[in-house]
């Protein structure tokens, strides 16, 4: 089969603004001058359906590829693969991304999609096509789920490549299909702030995070020469002026971190990145005194629990504990450098009545957090449970009665359409008074604290949002605060850093 052309789709994310489709860049990298491609992105299309229907409707494309994250971007990605495999059956679709990694068995037997990459794509990919086009064996080509004679096969995983030694994200391309302005919205950052990728992985397997299947705790990073060397282009060409690193981890490397605070220092740009405590909290402070001199603001932390116990049931890893989560918001304090931490709430415990001592006592740990330093920004999430299978957490759920989606039509039911949110958990071990304290505790807070992140917030609403919060946040008195509720989604419209990000 001729390899005539490829259409790469980046699903709709989010509601709000889009960013650089770095996934699919780092596809279109690997073929770029190989295969004719364009690229269809869902944030930036009022109707990617109609868009790729016209494109495939012109003869001329024969391959089908789409990212898939857990959450919105299965809304388009399945009805739309749907309809290209329906009406189109001699296209070939491909599918990568963390959803069709950790769920490799309902995507394969859906029947919707030929080949699944899970993990990196950089050498998968276009080995891929080779393999179609040449039509050679598909057994040499790592991180592929394939048929084999109708049974579902899985290839060898590969290493983690040098990312240094990877081709440059094609820009330029992107910016004939969609103009990279477009991608560059106004943050607390900056007001044309960059979203990059600098690694992949992490060195570290909790239990409740969807990379720990794929990645297996290993981590590959660019060189600080490098993401300077990218970030200037981006500066240069687009006008950027603010960076978010979308790292599952960016500090795994004290050194590499050093070094481009020292290359950044003069760039006047502000950026914010995510991180373990256990790992910065072991940074110099000439370290965090560097970080901070060459823009960092913000930086995201899995804060996770304020109770050990809980975290050693995570599979957290590492040294962090309670005391240390204390320790390092007010130690960041003294560099100017705000902590984002996020808490997960509602993990399951032997007994109902454990699972809320263990809510009210992580909703106590908040407080002392935002007591010590009030700038921390709170994020919090009810726990979902991710496929890391093995793990103690995740055999502790199934037991409580919890089961993930059987077809991909069942997780894009009302139900499960925003699991990866956090926000529907259907976890059995919970009830709809728990939840009910987690969410009604959450809404005090940020009426109190209103994130900083919502650059549309005046110092006005800011004060009264703050004031009409604080009898509330003073006597914990979080039961039906339908005032701060209205007043958040009405006049505010407050906005949620866990579901919009910056």
């Amino acid at each position: 089969m001729l390899i005539q052309g490829i259409i790469l789709f980046n699903p709709r994310a989010a509601s709000h603004k889009p960013r650089i489709p770095n996934s699919i860049l780092a596809i279109a990298a690997t073929i770029e001058g190989r295969f004719p491609y364009v690229i269809v992105d869902g944030n930036r299309e009022d109707d990617p359906q109609a868009v790729i229907e016209s494109y495939l409707a012109s003869g001329i494309y024969n391959c089908f590829a789409s990212t898939v994250m857990p959450g919105p971007q299965l809304k388009q990605a399945i009805p739309i693969t749907r309809l290209v495999h329906n009406q189109y059956p001699h296209v070939v679709t491909i599918w990568g991304g963390y959803f069709a990694s950790n769920q490799s068995t309902v995507v394969m037997e859906s029947g919707i999609v030929d080949y699944t990459i899970y993990g990196p794509g950089d050498r998968a990919f276009p080995a891929l096509l080779d393999a179609i086009q040449n039509k050679t064996s598909l057994h040499t080509i790592p991180n592929l789920i394939w048929r084999e004679n109708g049974v579902i096969t899985k290839n060898t995983k590969d290493h983690l490549y040098d990312q240094d030694t990877l081709p440059d994200l094609p820009y330029a391309t992107l910016n004939r299909f969609y103009p990279i302005s477009g991608y560059l919205g106004k943050t607390v950052l900056g007001k044309k702030t960059i979203a990059y990728h600098s690694s992949i992985g992490c060195p570290f397997s909790c239990a409740f995070c969807g990379i720990v299947p794929i990645f297996e705790a290993r981590w590959k990073g660019q060189s600080a020469e490098k993401i300077v060397q990218q970030i200037r282009l981006l500066k240069n060409t687009y006008g950027g002026d603010a960076i978010e690193f979308h790292d599952n981890n960016f500090f795994v490397s004290e050194a590499r971190t050093l070094e481009f605070s020292r290359l950044m220092r003069h760039e006047n740009m502000h950026w914010w990145g995510e991180g373990r405590i256990d790992t910065i909290n072991k940074y110099a402070d000439s370290t965090l005194a560097a970080m901070r001199d060459s823009g960092c603001r913000m930086i995201f932390f899995g804060a996770e629990t304020g109770d050990d116990a809980v975290l050693q049931f995570m599979d957290k890893g590492g040294t962090q504990t309670a005391e240390q989560i204390k320790q390092f918001a007010a130690r960041l304090r003294t560099f100017d450098i705000i902590p984002e931490y996020s808490f997960v709430l509602g993990t399951p415990a032997a007994t109902q009545a454990e699972t809320k001592q263990r809510i009210i006592r992580d909703i106590a740990f908040i407080r002392e957090i935002k007591r010590i330093n009030p700038d921390t920004e709170i994020i919090i999430y009810v726990y979902s449970p991710v496929p890391t299978e093995g793990s103690e957490l995740f055999t502790s759920v199934q037991q409580q009665g919890f089961a993930f989606p059987k077809t991909l039509d069942d997780w894009i039911s009302p139900e499960w359409a925003e699991f990866d949110l956090r926000k529907n958990p259907l976890t059995p071990w919970l009830t709809p008074d728990m939840v009910d304290r987690i969410r009604n505790f959450e809404t005090v807070l940020n009426g109190y604290y209103p994130t900083v992140s919502d650059v549309k917030l005046s110092a006005f609403k800011r004060s009264c949002i703050r004031a009409a919060s604080a009898w509330r946040y003073h006597a914990k008195a979080y039961h039906w605060p339908l005032e701060i509720k209205f007043l958040q989604k009405y006049w505010l419209k407050y906005r949620q850093p866990e579901i919009e990000g910056f």
